[in-house]
């Protein structure tokens, strides 16, 4: 009974969702078999790591050549993105992942449960009316779905309790690393010569 009103609580939820979500349907024959090979093989995880592969090729560097502030801002607010991206990227991924793998452990059909199957009650925790009954056969998009609505609700937590304090530490190492990058040898030898130069001239002066 337990796992049947988790069950209904579960699917109400997912059901809410898809209402206020707006629908809009594609007519580009192209495009449905994109969307359609995209929603069979890439999963929520691995669009958590596209998504933070593209930030990270992107952002940064709008950061590193934003003109209207100083250089010294555009490096640590650089980093800061850097590290921001890093740390979200990758709770992003890992939550996901174990939410779905968490989902898929406590969502089999009746007819996968057999004398062997330890917990049976919790293996069919999260299995829908649908697939109890046998209309429902295949529950791939719903332990996606599912797990990756769960993983949105941790996350809500662990952006202050993780994502946070990662990036505010990989922050201060990337702008440590910055500070104490050694100092290109064509600026040295820019700085020396000026420094040669200014001496010349101060001699001069001296001697008229």
């Amino acid at each position: 009974m337990c796992g049947l009103g988790i069950s209904n609580f579960t699917s109400k939820i997912t059901t809410s969702i898809t209402r206020v979500i707006p629908s809009w349907a594609s007519t580009s024959k192209r495009a449905n078999r994109a969307i359609s090979w995209i929603g069979k093989h890439v999963s929520s995880p691995q669009n958590r790591l596209i998504l933070g592969a593209t930030a990270l090729m992107s952002q940064p560097f709008i950061d590193l050549h934003n003109r209207k502030v100083d250089e010294e801002t555009r490096k640590v607010s650089a980093a800061r993105t850097v590290a921001k991206i890093i740390a979200g990227t990758t709770t992003g991924f890992l939550i996901r992942y174990g939410c779905i793998k968490a989902i898929d452990y406590c969502c089999m059909l009746p007819s996968q449960i057999t004398k062997l199957t330890k917990f049976p009650r919790l293996r069919t925790l999260f299995t829908p009316d649908s697939a109890i009954s046998g209309v429902l056969k295949d529950l791939g998009h719903y332990k996606q779905s599912l797990g990756t609505i769960i993983s949105l609700a941790v996350m809500v937590f662990t952006n202050f309790a993780i994502d946070a304090p990662l990036t505010k530490f990989l922050t201060n190492k990337f702008v440590d690393k910055c500070k104490n990058k050694p100092v290109n040898k064509v600026q040295n030898q820019n700085s020396n010569t000026n420094q040669s130069n200014d001496k010349k001239r101060k001699e001069v002066n001296y001697n008229a």
